[in-house]
C-alpha cells in the first residue's frame, strides 16, 4: 500500500498534517468521553438505584426517607416557591410606584418613599447568602494565611514563635469560636445603620477564624521546600525581599499554597453550615434548620435537597480554586487534580 502524501491541488501539507492529527484524536473521542463522561455518569445511576432501593424500607417520624423521585419534587417546588416569591416582590414595588406617581400628579413637592420588601427568603435567597459570606469569610482568610505562611517559611525563628500558636487554633471547633466572636462582634459593632448585619460578620469572622490554618501550614511548607538551586539564583542576582517574594517564592510555592486553599475553602463551606444551623444566621443552615423543625411530610426531602445543594455547591468552589491554580500555575504541564 503506498501511503507517500499525495499533493492535492489547493491543499497544503500543513492543511494535510492537521486533517491526519484530528482524525486520530477523533478515534479516541470515545474513549476519551466514557472516562470523562461515562464513568461519571455511572456511578451517579449506581448511587440513584441504591438510594431509591434502601429509601424505601426506612420509616422515620416524618415518614418514609423520600427517594430521588420524591427529592427532585420538592426541588421544582422550591424554585416555583422562588419565582413566586419575586413575582409578588415585583407587584409589591410596582404598587408603590403606581401609588407614588399618583401623589405627584397630584401634587408635585409631595414626599414618596420607597418602602423595601420585607418578604420572607426563599431557598435561593439562602443559596446567594451562604456564598457571599463563605466567600468573605475566605478571603479574609487568605489575605491573614498567605502572607504569615510566607514569613513562616522564610524565617525560621518567625515559624518557631508562631507554630506554637498555630497548632493550638487550629483544631478549634467552630461550635467553640461561634459565641465568643457574637459576644465581641455585639459589643464592638455598634451602629444605628449598620452596613453589614451582624449575623452577616458573625458567620464571616467564625469562617475566617476556621479555614485559615491549612493555607498557613500549606504555604510555609510550599515556601520552605522551594529548590536550593533558585535560592542561590536569588542571591546572586542580589534580589530585594520583595522582588524575591514574588519572582521566585510565590510561583515556586503555588502548588502547596493552593492545596491549603482548596481545604481551606472546603472546611469554610463546612464551617458556615454549622454557624448558620446554631446560631440561626440566615443561610443553607438555617434552611436546614427551619426545615426540620417544621415537621410537614415534605421536610425531610427538602432537607435533602439543601444537603445535595449544599454538596454541589462545595465542589463547584473546588473545581473553581483548580481552574484558578492552572490559570496562575507557572508549570503548564503540570497535572492539578
Amino acid at each position: 500500500m503506498n501511503t507517500r502524501v499525495m499533493r492535492l491541488p489547493g491543499i497544503s501539507q500543513l492543511t494535510i498534517s492537521l486533517f491526519k492529527l484530528k482524525s486520530v484524536n477523533w478515534l479516541e473521542m470515545p474513549k476519551v468521553l466514557f472516562q470523562k463522561v461515562g464513568i461519571p455518569l455511572l456511578s451517579i445511576v449506581l448511587f440513584l438505584l441504591v438510594w431509591n432501593s434502601v429509601a424505601s424500607h426506612i420509616q422515620t417520624s416524618l415518614g418514609k426517607v423520600p427517594g430521588p423521585v420524591q427529592v427532585w419534587g420538592q426541588a421544582v417546588a422550591l424554585y416555583q416557591e422562588h419565582v413566586a416569591e419575586r413575582n409578588k416582590e415585583a407587584a409589591f414595588y410596582e404598587r408603590q410606584e403606581k401609588r407614588n406617581a399618583e401623589k405627584l400628579a397630584e401634587n408635585p413637592n409631595a414626599d414618596v418613599k420607597i418602602r423595601p420588601y420585607t418578604g420572607s427568603p426563599t431557598f435561593f435567597d439562602q443559596i446567594e447568602t451562604s456564598i457571599i459570606t463563605v466567600m468573605t469569610g475566605f478571603l479574609l482568610a487568605s489575605i491573614i494565611a498567605i502572607p504569615i505562611g510566607i514569613l513562616c517559611g522564610l524565617s525560621n525563628t518567625i515559624y518557631t514563635a508562631l507554630n506554637p500558636l498555630i497548632q493550638t487554633f487550629k483544631p478549634v471547633s467552630p461550635l467553640a469560636w461561634l459565641p465568643i466572636v457574637t459576644l465581641i462582634v455585639s459589643a464592638v459593632y455598634v451602629s444605628d445603620d449598620p452596613f453589614f448585619a451582624k449575623s452577616f460578620l458573625n458567620s464571616a469572622i467564625t469562617v475566617t477564624l476556621c479555614c485559615m490554618w491549612p493555607t498557613i501550614i500549606n504555604t510555609t511548607v510550599g515556601v520552605s521546600a522551594i529548590d536550593k538551586d533558585l535560592v542561590n539564583v536569588s542571591r546572586v542576582l542580589r534580589l530585594n525581599w520583595f522582588t524575591n517574594v514574588y519572582k521566585i517564592v510565590l510561583p515556586s510555592s503555588i502548588p502547596m499554597m493552593f492545596a491549603g486553599l482548596r481545604v481551606s475553602l472546603g472546611i469554610g463551606w463546612m464551617v458556615l453550615i454549622a454557624a448558620e444551623m446554631l446560631a440561626q444566621n440566615p443561610g443553607l443552615g438555617k434552611f436546614v434548620w427551619d426545615e426540620f423543625q417544621n415537621g410537614s411530610s415534605n421536610s425531610l426531602a427538602r432537607i435533602m435537597v439543601a444537603v445535595i445543594t449544599i454538596g454541589l455547591i462545595g465542589y463547584l468552589l473546588d473545581r473553581l480554586m483548580l481552574l484558578l491554580q492552572r490559570a496562575v500555575s507557572w508549570d503548564k504541564n503540570a497535572i492539578i487534580r
